[in-house]
């Protein structure tokens, strides 16, 4: 991809006014004499009349009402049954589940800090609300719209609302390629994630529902669940309790899960029925000419920092690489900065981590919880060059999104930590020896790279032809389902 400055038409006014130029005036109309006709009704009739007009209107709103649906961005048109060329990958439908598994689950407070209102926090369609004021010195003005306080946990939301508004979605599942199931099965088992107090059953209970639900349906029994799929905002190990655990659901290895395709953040090496997809991240362009615009907008940026690094230390953790991280950038003295992230600091993007990857060559990513972490994409999107510690981050994950393994030194660098342990790796001069047009080539694959990793604001994308991370996730569900089928003929 290109990047350039968008500027209005450079095409003289005059020429632009041709394009509407009239050879000779119009003249008005001739004024003629008025004639009124008078129709004379009886009561009767004019009680007939009233009444067909009124059917009419029935008829055709009642027509509407099947062709046209409620989402948040207004009323958007169902497919109709003969398919458009636009759609040759295939259909998707919608199912339209029981409130309780997803809208309902949007109440009450956050079950590990009761202090956000998860309504709140997943508000504009999952977007969460827009950023403070803390962003006005950081990026221009025209950028603000695109940026919200996006909860990591939200994808769900975010690929339902899409899903609802997909030009590509039918009301009739006899020709459905793909079957979406909506169920907030992250919210679900969050309510008890962190009850230690909770049992097995409670863990499980709203997976056990959505199950028999689904398996009701003639379509899951067509397929046996291989034309299906979900979105998971957690990470695959919260839905993996094996017996003997107790720590989250047994969602994904219930019987009825065993052929369904779960678009989650992270998923297990060992599970093909798993397909990672971008964490969200708190920007979300409207449109593919504001997508293109920030890429310019990162490319140019005077960036004063070698490496930088968010993240809080885990002092508790026996040889926490992140503290020796933090030890590493203080020794690197101005070549490095850091942003603390205990507490709150750094939840659902703050203005402090943006600055941070707007003015950094390189952002550190050593694992968080798990092999994968936002902070991955969050700096990504800024411009900056992720290093990693743990191949396990990148290899074997987001492979519909990241460039093919076997490249990642394109587009990242990667330190053995060990080594950085012994001491035999000093971060600071191994990035320094990388050198300004290595440097410059690795930044451009990652700003190339953007609107893979995010999720557009529009309800139905970033529009001429740009695909989001969500386009790319239902199109490798198209390819996917398209290939299953071969297999069972």
């Amino acid at each position: 991809m290109g990047y350039c400055r968008l500027s209005p038409s450079s095409e003289p006014k005059s020429k632009l006014r041709q394009r509407f130029k009239v050879d000779r005036p119009i003249s008005p109309p001739e004024k003629k004499d008025k004639i009124t006709i008078t129709i004379h009704l009886t009561p009767f009739n004019r009680a007939a009349l009233v009444l067909s007009i009124i059917t009419i209107q029935i008829v055709v709103h009642l027509y509407l009402s099947t062709l046209y649906f409620s989402a948040g961005d207004g009323f958007l048109p169902l497919i109709p049954v003969s398919v458009s060329t636009s759609c040759k990958e295939g259909l998707v439908y919608v199912y339209d589940l029981p409130k309780s598994f997803n809208t309902d689950l949007l109440r009450g407070r956050d079950a590990l800090d009761n202090r956000f209102m998860i309504e709140e926090t997943y508000s504009n369609d999952g977007f969460g609300p827009h950023v403070s004021s803390d962003f006005v010195s950081i990026i221009p003005s025209r950028f603000l719209s695109a940026w919200y306080a996006t909860d990591q946990f939200a994808a769900e939301q975010i690929f339902h609302r899409r899903m609802l508004n997909h030009p590509c979605r039918t009301s009739d599942p006899t020709i459905a390629t793909a079957f979406y199931v909506p169920f907030y099965v992250g919210l679900a088992v969050d309510r008890h994630l962190w009850n230690l107090a909770a049992t097995h059953e409670q863990r499980d209970q709203d997976c056990f529902q959505l199950l028999r639900w689904l398996q009701d349906q003639p379509p899951f029994r067509r397929s046996n669940g291989w034309d299906h799929f979900l979105t998971i905002s957690r990470i695959t190990w919260n839905f993996r309790r094996q017996p003997g655990e107790s720590w989250g659901s047994s969602f994904l290895v219930m019987p009825g899960m065993q052929n369904v395709t779960r678009l989650i953040i992270e998923r297990s090496p060992w599970d093909s029925m798993d397909v990672a997809i971008p964490y969200p991240t708190s920007f979300h362009p409207h449109s593919a000419m504001q997508l293109q615009d920030w890429q310019n907008f990162v490319l140019e940026q005077d960036r004063r920092t070698l490496f930088g690094f968010a993240g809080a230390a885990r002092p508790k953790i026996r040889g926490d690489f992140r503290s020796l991280i933090n030890r590493s950038c203080e020794e690197a003295g101005s070549a490095c900065r850091s942003v603390d992230c205990s507490d709150i600091k750094c939840l659902h993007g703050s203005a402090g981590t943006l600055e941070l990857f707007l003015d950094s060559d390189f952002c550190l990513q050593p694992k968080g919880d798990s092999p994968t972490r936002r902070s991955v994409f969050d700096c990504m999107i800024a411009g900056a060059v992720p290093v990693f510690f743990w191949r396990e981050t990148t290899r074997g994950q987001h492979s519909w999104f990241f460039p093919k393994e076997g490249g990642e030194d394109e587009w990242s660098v990667f330190i053995d930590r060990k080594k950085v342990r012994r001491g035999i790796v000093n971060i600071r001069k191994f990035l320094e020896g990388i050198g300004e047009e290595k440097l410059r080539k690795m930044r451009e694959r990652v700003v190339d790279m953007i609107p893979r990793l995010v999720y557009a604001a529009g309800a139905r994308g970033l529009g001429e032809g740009m695909e989001d991370a969500f386009d790319i996730a239902l199109k490798g569900i198209f390819a996917r389902f398209k290939e299953q089928k071969k297999r069972w003929r």
